[in-house]
């Protein structure tokens, strides 16, 4: 939106041709920025509750570096999944501050966004393998203002393990369950808890696992109930998503 409708909508609110929620809602819808090969939702934030996030995977460096520039000056922080560290170094060198979480492959700009709630989110991970995604879930949640906790290798083959940290699944508002294989963990921790569980099936696995099919096809025909399912190694999606029902249950 340029100066002058801005200028223009504030002058009908002030003159009472335009309530404050007229307006509020003809800024949900714009504006966004064409640069090209992007357009940029700089409002994305005031119509979700969280700025855009980028995808880093298949642009080039300087297409993820021109994104962030355009936003710099507009989102409280600024946040790229699936990123390599040759982007990440690219950013990077343009501009100051930009951390880059290896593991999680996401690199953040501006800090995270303050804590609004107390509750917490859990990230549960099936095997040592499986880390990778549950961070990139994790991180998400931890940008997006959350307190945090991570439990990882609990998984079905060992299942004592989870029950020794009962009360901690008891503690969060959210539980992300990140598991390959069968990915069985995500029925387990449903039927031990009283809150949402997002499950994540992951790629992790032998032949027959078929790139994580075998764990996603396994969560979505849990019979716990109360589980929800995002897609193969979708941590992002997860924490994401754990974020919002966090936020509400505030």
């Amino acid at each position: 939106m340029d100066e002058l409708r801005l200028t223009e909508m504030l002058d009908k609110v002030r003159d009472g041709s335009l309530s404050t929620d007229e307006a509020l809602a003809e800024l949900r819808r714009l504006p966004f920025e064409d640069i090209g090969y992007a357009k940029v939702d700089h409002h994305r934030a005031i119509r979700v509750g969280y700025p855009e996030v980028i995808f880093c995977q298949g642009k080039t460096k300087e297409q993820i570096a021109g994104i962030v520039d355009r936003l710099m000056g507009a989102s409280r922080v600024i946040m790229g999944t699936r990123c390599d560290e040759g982007q990440y170094a690219y950013v990077a060198s343009r501009h100051e501050g930009v951390v880059y979480h290896k593991e999680a492959r996401i690199f953040v700009a501006k800090g995270c966004l303050p804590r609004a709630h107390e509750g917490s989110i859990l990230v549960v991970s099936a095997g040592t393998s499986d880390i990778p995604i549950a961070e990139e879930a994790a991180i998400t949640c931890e940008v997006m203002g959350n307190a945090t906790e991570r439990l990882y290798d609990v998984g079905v083959a060992g299942i004592h393990r989870l029950l020794a940290y009962t009360g901690k699944l008891a503690e969060a508002n959210v539980i992300i369950v990140v598991a390959g294989m069968e990915g069985a963990l995500a029925s387990v921790v449903g039927g031990l808890v009283d809150k949402p569980v997002i499950a994540v099936p992951t790629s992790v696995g032998y032949g027959a696992n078929f790139g994580g099919l075998s764990a996603l096809l396994t969560m979505l025909n849990s019979c716990a109930s109360g589980v929800g399912v995002v897609n193969i190694d979708n941590g992002f999606g997860a924490g994401y998503l754990a974020s919002t029902i966090n936020r509400r249950m505030a």
